[in-house]
């Protein structure tokens, strides 16, 4: 923990090791808060993970041709077809806290 400089970086380490899912949870709130508005890249990464770790491989139809955001968003998500549940959450805290750490809160 000799990186740790605020009492939120401690609170987020402590959830890490004791509940993944509770820091999991905290970091997909936290992300929405962000003082600058990600990359449309990172924000398709973030929604590819999460979708991935909450709900696990996509189980919808593509959207149609002219629903262009729907059609990335859906991409995004199937990119992450057969990753588990578990390293798709790991990869979005990961994520997330990167985002959190360049954009702010």
């Amino acid at each position: 923990f000799s990186n740790l400089n605020t009492k939120t970086d401690l609170n987020l380490s402590f959830l890490t090791i004791c509940n993944p899912q509770a820091e999991f949870e905290k970091l997909a709130e936290d992300v929405k808060n962000v003082k600058t508005r990600p990359t449309d890249q990172e924000l398709l990464d973030l929604y590819g993970l999460y979708k991935q770790a909450v709900v696990g491989d996509v189980n919808t139809d593509r959207p149609g041709m002219l629903d262009f955001k729907g059609k990335a968003k859906w991409d995004a998500w199937e990119s992450r077809k057969g990753m588990s549940k578990e390293d798709a959450m790991s990869a979005y805290i990961t994520l997330a806290k990167e985002v959190i750490g360049k954009y702010g809160l």
